[in-house]
């Protein structure tokens, strides 16, 4: 694969993530579909295993994310500022610390947001339980599905 293929499937990915943190938009389905495509392009065992894994894994991470329940985002005071802080948060924590670090990236966002908007810390953590409740825990789980499949697919492709 060139290296500007290998650029498109990464911008696809990205939108698939910010796409996770927008209603309407189905990040899963652009991540697994960037995902696909570059199995199809590399034909490498390693490409395939990477789109069977991440296949299973997305399957298992939307029958987790049904089960939790619809999104209640309207009336909870949910604002692209606050996905935006959430999104970042959680990509930032997923490097850092890898896996359990998107967790902790994505309630850290969500409350930084909030402290900025409400200005005091009793006002933002109970902002962000709020939030969490209602949105924010089938948000996460998508969010971190698509994340372990991209960095899955950052591993194969500087493996090989």
């Amino acid at each position: 694969m060139s290296a500007w293929q290998l650029v498109l499937v990464g911008v696809v990915m990205l939108l698939g993530l910010v796409g996770v943190l927008v209603p309407g938009v189905p990040g899963t389905w652009l991540v697994w579909s960037a995902v696909l495509w570059w199995a199809l392009q590399a034909q490498t065992v390693l490409a395939w295993w990477v789109l069977v894994g991440a296949t299973a894994l997305l399957l298992v991470n939307q029958v987790v994310v049904w089960q939790l329940g619809p999104r209640r985002m309207r009336g909870v005071g949910i604002t692209p500022r606050m996905a935006l802080f959430a999104g970042l948060g959680a990509l930032l924590g997923f490097v850092l610390l890898p896996v359990v670090g998107a967790a902790v990236g994505f309630v850290g966002g969500v409350y930084g947001s909030e402290r900025l908007r409400l200005g005091g810390h009793g006002e933002a953590v109970t902002s962000t339980r709020t939030v969490m409740r209602a949105a924010g825990t089938s948000m996460l789980v998508e969010l971190l599905g698509c994340l372990l499949v991209v960095g899955a697919w950052v591993g194969a492709v500087s493996w090989s």
